[in-house]
Parts: C-alpha cells; structure tokens; sequence
C-alpha cells in the first residue's frame, strides 16, 4: 500500500508546466489520498490533475464521499478482473509522477516512518496509475505490486514503479504482471509526522 508522496520536482521530471503560470500551487511533501494529483496519460508528456481516489464511470452515488470502497491503490494482480478498475485496465491507463513516497514500520501507535527514492539519480519516480471519469471529475488510483528485495525488511507491498521502456508499454496496456518488478529502491528513516504536516524537512534522514 502506498498512502502518501512527495510531489515530483515538475522540471527535473521533464513535464509541460506551462498550465501552471495559469493554476500555480506549491510543492506538496505529505500528499494525501482524496486530494488533487499530477497525472500523465499520453505522450508527449501532458500532465493534468486527478483526485487520488479513483470513483468508476458506473458509480451513481450522489456525490464523491458516496464511494466507500478503499480505491486509491489497486493491485495489479487483481485489477484486471475487478469491477472497481477493470473497465479502466484497457482504456484508463496513466502515469503518477511522484518525488518519492513513505511507508511505516512498526506497532501500531508506534510506527516509524521511511522515505523511499529511486536507487540511482533519478528524482522522480514514475508509478503505473488507471484514471476514471466520473460525473466530469477525474479520478485515479496507484498500482501497487508484491515487494522487491529492496523494499520488503520495510513493508510487503510496494508501488508499481516503472522504467522508460516500460512507461511507454503500461500506456499502451500491457498485461505483464511483473511490469516493475526489477525498480531498485532507497529508503531511510525520517522523523514522525502528522496528517497537516507539510515541508522539505519532512524527508530528512534521521536516526
């Protein structure tokens, strides 16, 4: 599972941000499920904004807090055959554009945070997404996949992070299940944080 991200550095990732002199906001450092992220859904490299928390076209609920289902991540080994995401598997493809993301360790109310990265020098990781129109309102998910041997001591899951090569297969709807698997990781320690936290201090190591 994968429930908070850093916002990517747009610039280093290579993005049209020219939309932004127009909508500007901040760089997020603790992004949040519900709330508005960078997606990529077709090249050249066009990013938009989708509410991380993906409501199906079918949905008739009355308004977005309607969707109870936990719709943020998907598991790529089910998503194909679930009626929450398969009808976006073939036609909802995008690409989440992230500058890192964390996960917990730990007993429950003692949990410890880690900041994950890309292994080598890359700033942005670009994670497997499917995004769904609902009622005009785009919506968007993170695929996730079993841990690697660079992420497992941390947790057993671990976002569907992908290469150059396999960016350009997902968007045109590959149906390979080990799609990411080979993403090299990096991750430390930062300190405890809050739901309302936010800053460039959030991802600093700690011991």
């Amino acid at each position: 599972m994968c429930g908070r991200f850093v916002d990517p550095d747009m610039r280093s990732a290579g993005l049209d941000t020219s939309w932004l002199k127009i909508n500007p906001f901040p760089r997020r450092w603790n992004v949040k499920p519900t709330q508005d992220v960078l997606i990529v859904a077709k090249h050249p490299a066009e990013a938009m904004m989708a509410r991380w928390w993906l409501i199906p076209s079918w949905f008739d609920g009355p308004n977005a807090k309607a969707w109870k289902a936990t719709t943020f991540n998907a598991r790529i080994e089910e998503a194909r055959d679930k009626t929450s995401f398969r009808n976006v598997w073939r036609h909802g493809r995008c690409l989440i554009p992230a500058g890192g993301y964390y996960e917990w360790q730990g007993e429950r109310g003692a949990k410890r945070p880690f900041f994950f990265r890309l292994a080598g020098n890359d700033d942005t990781l670009w994670v497997a997404g499917l995004a769904s129109r609902w009622q005009g309102l785009l919506t968007c998910t993170m695929m996730t996949r079993a841990a690697n041997a660079s992420v497992e001591p941390i947790h057993d899951r671990m976002p569907v992070i992908l290469n150059t090569e396999e960016q350009a297969a997902w968007l045109a709807g590959s149906d390979d299940l080990e799609i990411g698997a080979g993403t090299r990781l990096h991750h430390y320690p930062v300190r405890r944080f809050g739901i309302a936290d936010e800053g460039a201090d959030l991802i600093e190591p700690v011991q």
